[in-house]
């Protein structure tokens, strides 16, 4: 268990930060990217969740993903190394991506098909929602850039997590208009030329 009793420690005034393992980091390093998108994604899925309260299944599938981003960005934060780490690692696992399929499944089955791009809005939960989403896309890329380099490792589960939770945001925005009787806002191409 974390335990903080000192929030500031001066310890990153020069610029640097230090990951899981204790290595010393830059925080512009492609790592401290990665899983800092991570947290702006979860930041975004709290203030989501002020306007999913309504719907209680909802809300509980928002919760837990909150939680799993923590467990998504220690892996981040604690990369593969060839010295032995001294503790077991979080890691993502297949587990939480199959429980995000399941649940993309259950709130989809309650909607129409697309019959064309959605533009982010409607409800208020509906557009913090894809706002997440968005930024959940971020941190995805963010992840697949560290990956692409050589001299980094990168679970292939964590980008699996971060592309399917994006999935489960596009589509629980979706089911948060239907819910709130707002429906799709959808986007018409070449309406405004």
């Amino acid at each position: 268990m974390v335990k903080l009793d000192k929030i500031y420690t001066r310890a990153g005034d020069n610029g640097t930060t230090r990951l899981a393992t204790g290595e010393e980091l830059g925080k512009d390093n492609a790592r401290v990217e990665a899983y800092g998108a991570v947290d702006e994604a979860n930041s975004a899925l709290g203030i989501a969740r002020l306007e999913a309260k309504a719907w209680p299944e909802l809300d509980h599938i928002l919760e837990r993903v909150q939680n799993d981003l923590f467990d998504v960005g220690a892996d981040l934060a604690t990369p593969e190394r060839e010295k032995p780490l001294g503790f077991t690692p979080l890691r993502a696992t297949q587990a939480q991506i199959d429980r995000l399929e399941g649940e993309i499944d259950q709130l989809n089955a309650h909607l129409a098909p697309l019959e064309s791009f959605v533009l982010p809005g409607g409800s208020a939960a509906a557009a913090h929602l894809h706002l997440a989403r968005a930024i959940c896309r971020r941190a995805e890329r963010r992840a697949v850039t560290l990956a692409h380099d050589p001299a980094e490792k990168v679970s292939p589960l964590v980008v699996h997590y971060l592309n399917r939770l994006s999935d489960l945001l596009f589509v629980a925005a979706r089911w948060a208009n239907y819910m709130s009787g707002h429906g799709d806002v959808l986007w018409t191409p070449g309406k405004n030329r």
